[in-house]
């Protein structure tokens, strides 16, 4: 080897060793670089939480406006669009709607539900079959961001039961 090549050798080291003394040591901005690596990210977190939160407020606004159409069915009597323009009417967005429409129909109480039957037949449990309603509202929701992972918009469809007689 020639001498002028480990000198320089030895001149390069020494001058990494002296950069890492005097700037190794040295923290500033060290803040300003973790803010901006995590500025993003926390972001994000915010976006996305803000977005399940307004999905879940919208699922609340459509089961809610199905509970308003079948309040409205017991106090005033079954009415087909009376119905739909209380299910419509029970909140301000304009994305909820009483699909499909309600339907009405005599049925008997069972542990599982509602079966139909005859109206004014005899139930197993020995009364008289009820008329009874089902109202559904149906409502979108369409997602803040794209999330390439999940659809970018949602149908949220509620439906209530209630007897009217």
């Amino acid at each position: 080897m020639e001498m002028g090549t480990i000198g320089s050798e030895r001149r390069s080291r020494r001058r990494c060793i002296l950069f890492r003394r005097r700037f190794g040591n040295d923290t500033r901005g060290v803040a300003a670089i973790e803010f901006g690596v995590l500025v993003p990210l926390l972001s994000l977190m915010v976006v996305s939480v803000t977005d399940i939160g307004l999905a879940i407020y919208r699922k609340m606004q459509v089961e809610g406006s199905s509970q308003a159409g079948v309040e409205y069915a017991i106090a005033h009597g079954f009415d087909a669009n009376a119905i739909s323009t209380a299910v419509a009417a029970a909140t301000n967005s304009n994305v909820i709607s009483a699909s499909p429409a309600p339907i009405k129909f005599c049925g008997c109480a069972t542990a599982s539900g509602v079966s139909s039957m005859t109206c004014g037949a005899t139930c197993p449990g020995g009364g008289t079959a009820g008329t009874y309603t089902i109202v559904s509202a149906q409502g979108s929701y369409s997602t803040i961001i794209n999330y390439q992972v999940v659809p970018n918009s949602y149908v949220i469809s509620t439906q209530s039961t209630a007897r009217l007689q």
